[in-house]
């Protein structure tokens, strides 16, 4: 049974379309129900777990899944023999082709004025320097009136490696500056930046580019190298991108290293560097989604859905973004198999390729099965770091909320009482792979996390590993996520599908759209990224 005071509760919160939170548990464990299989889907998630060997293995021996990289392919195969041992049908599924590319051992080092290693990563699907040393001073991308006098410049980034990010005044933390600065000091500090941040950003609009077309550029004039640095605004963190180059090395240096080459260089002190990277581009090479699933006994052509990319950047391992996300589902897949293995619809999850180049593998798989997206009850996605579950919307579908009012109900309270519940919410952007389903008016549902300072520390970072995990939360999100599959399976009732009417925008007085489906692409070539 429901509690009757949180059914009252839950059903308010629908029928006003207001953002509500669970009450807090009175109790450890405390079920609302007798339901024993949710009583043993807490057991297998909160008491045996599977996620920190799942992690473990994952993050730390296949490390990062860059979209065509070797890792994403490794992780392919890892998760089909995963599933498998699980004794649940696993397959990988071809999408389409991505530019293939090999990341080797790569150094950078100051060795004029004096000697330093420095902190640096080769960007992903960056040339390599072909087995050699490439030695040669620095250069500033330089303040220039218009792009005529760049063009002029550009003969003199020959030979050299140009810098082509602004140096950083500081490369502390802000929360470091409020702790200990004097406040007149710190507000010094943020102007300054903002100031010079705008000053950097007219200086490469001077070129006449930007900074996807200034590597080119310089490339094209003979630079042997590109280097930047995209501080995170933390602690040792900068984020890790792709090349813009073909045929020179792009890296990206620490927000210390790079401010230390940058000042050499602007102070006329002779900076020198060399540079090695191994790299190997491997053509259009074949990328692939991995799918699992449990068949439905009663209604084999119903589908809950778990969903999560399983591609990432290549800076790190990948943990946060999305490695917690792929381990909630297989987690929860796990669960399933053991507390529900004749489900009444089949449970079908998604580990997605090219997320980061704009969703494309969910978006294939949504053109490609157009009878799951019409058999759709329901899809759980979850991508946004290491935290517990505290958001849930009903994604824009005015109906929904009384079925995620019904399940949510029947949840023990540790797995809810921090979760804010929006009826009916706002319809999915293009923000994760959820998106490509509800711009066919499926239901699916963003399970939105903590930060735990995602966004900072590991959100496509050099940080983003295994230690940064909190299992705790992860625990929390894969036995919370299996429940949810299992009561969207049993319920009698399908999920409807009516969408609210988007609001009139202020900026241009038309009435709002939903999003539209986009064609994903299926190849490098077609990327618009």
């Amino acid at each position: 049974m429901i509690r009757p005071s949180l059914r009252r509760f839950l059903g308010a919160c629908a029928a006003t379309g207001t953002l509500c939170t669970l009450p807090p548990a009175a109790a450890a464990q405390s079920f609302p129900t007798n339901d024993p299989v949710l009583r043993r889907m807490w057991a297998l998630g909160m008491d045996s777990s599977q996620t920190y060997r799942f992690a473990q293995a994952l993050t730390d021996s296949i490390g990062p899944r860059l979209t065509g990289s070797p890792g994403q392919k490794a992780g392919n195969a890892w998760l089909v023999a995963t599933y498998k041992a699980m004794g649940i049908e696993a397959r990988n599924e071809r999408y389409g082709t991505w530019q293939g590319w090999r990341r080797g051992i790569s150094h950078v080092d100051l060795v004029a004025p004096r000697v330093r290693s420095l902190e640096g990563m080769m960007l992903a699907w960056s040339p390599g320097t072909n087995g050699k040393d490439v030695q040669a001073g620095t250069i500033i991308l330089p303040d220039l009136p218009d792009s005529a006098a760049f063009r002029a410049w550009l003969p003199r980034a020959k030979g050299k490696f140009v810098l082509v990010s602004m140096a950083q005044p500081t490369c502390r933390s802000d929360s470091n500056w409020q702790e200990y600065a004097q406040p007149e000091s710190f507000e010094r500090m943020k102007a300054a930046r903002a100031e010079a941040t705008a000053a950097w950003q007219r200086r490469v609009a001077n070129a006449g580019h930007t900074t996807r077309t200034l590597p080119v550029a310089l490339e094209q004039a003979g630079a042997v190298g590109v280097l930047s640095s995209t501080w995170s605004a933390g602690w040792g963190v900068t984020k890790i991108f792709q090349a813009r180059t073909q045929r020179v090395p792009s890296f990206d240096l620490s927000c210390e290293d790079y401010g230390l080459v940058y000042r050499l260089t602007e102070h006329g002190q002779g900076p020198v560097l060399r540079v090695r990277a191994d790299a190997e581009k491997l053509g259009e090479v074949p990328v692939f989604n991995t799918l699992a699933e449990i068949r439905g006994t009663e209604k084999p052509d119903e589908y809950v859905m778990l969903s999560a990319h399983f591609d990432s950047w290549d800076g790190a391992s990948g943990a946060t973004d999305n490695a917690t996300g792929t381990v909630t589902m297989l987690e929860a897949m796990r669960i399933l198999k053991a507390a529900y293995p004749r489900p009444k619809r089949t449970i079908l999850v998604g580990h997605w390729s090219g997320e980061e180049q704009g969703l494309n593998g969910s978006r294939a798989f949504a053109a490609d099965h157009p009878e799951v997206v019409k058999g759709l009850q329901a899809l759980f996605n979850q991508d946004n770091g290491t935290g517990r579950v505290v958001n849930m919307s009903a994604s824009g579908l005015t109906t929904a909320a009384p079925f995620v009012a019904r399940w949510a109900a029947q949840l023990p309270g540790e797995l809810t009482r921090d979760i804010k519940f929006a009826f009916p919410g706002a319809p999915a952007g293009g923000g994760s792979d959820h998106a490509s389903f509800i711009c066919y008016g499926a239901p699916g549902f963003g399970l939105g996390s903590l930060s735990w300072d995602y966004g900072t520390y590991t959100w496509h970072t050099n940080r983003d590993t295994f230690d940064k995990i909190v299992f705790d939360d992860l625990r929390n999100n894969a036995t919370l996520t299996a429940m949810l599959a299992y009561l969207a399976s049993e319920d009698d009732a399908v999920v409807p599908r009516e969408r609210r009417v988007m609001p009139v925008s202020e900026q241009t007085g038309e009435q709002g759209m939903w999003p539209s489906c986009q064609a994903p692409a299926r190849s490098s070539a077609e990327s618009t990224r």
